[in-house]
């Protein structure tokens, strides 16, 4: 049963009910990885740059820091005139980083990733030396997190098929030579 009134018109009947349309927010989404926002400042670093640890240098004692704002702290300890930048009332302009690498996709602005973390560990995956290695099955990773992640597993899972032989995930198979059918 539908009513011609034009306050009707924003709801919808089911059978003798009325069900009025869900109310619409406009919920902010993120953008997906490499697809970063279009008014977003871009930043290109060079090799170097992107993989400095402390880029924020004390010029009294060397001693170096990772965020501009620790610098900033620690000069308090020197007596020394400081300034703690705070957030002002409008809007920051969200920044997005392009990976160093030419021949990269993530090297074009429009694939360019949302933070400064993301871009440092993508470039040492993707572009780096592999320096960590697994003591258990010598496989070898650029990122130190990886490296964590993957030693607290390594040798952990292990399936044995009725036939003896070791798998390091379970496919439920009836023999090894259905696993190899399958491409793996």
């Amino acid at each position: 049963m539908a009513s011609n009134s034009a306050s009707d018109e924003t709801s919808v009947s089911a059978g003798d009910q009325r069900v009025d349309p869900l109310p619409t927010t406009a919920k902010k989404r993120r953008n997906l990885p490499g697809m970063p926002d279009p008014n977003a400042e871009v930043i290109a670093l060079s090799p170097k740059t992107l993989m400095t640890t402390n880029r924020f240098v004390c010029e009294i004692c060397n001693k170096g820091f990772q965020r501009d704002q620790n610098l900033q702290l620690h000069l308090r300890g020197h007596n020394l005139p400081w300034k703690l930048r705070q957030r002002s009332g409008k809007e920051v302009r969200k920044r997005v980083y392009v990976c160093p690498e030419p021949s990269c996709v993530h090297h074009d602005p429009s694939r360019a990733l949302g933070d400064l973390t993301g871009i440092k560990k993508h470039f040492c995956r993707k572009h780096g030396e592999k320096k960590f290695e697994c003591e258990k099955c010598s496989k070898k990773y650029a990122v130190q997190s990886d490296w964590k992640a993957h030693a607290k597993t390594c040798g952990t899972r292990e399936y044995r098929c009725d036939c003896g032989t070791l798998f390091s995930r379970y496919l439920p198979a009836s023999s090894p030579r259905d696993v190899r059918n399958l491409g793996f």
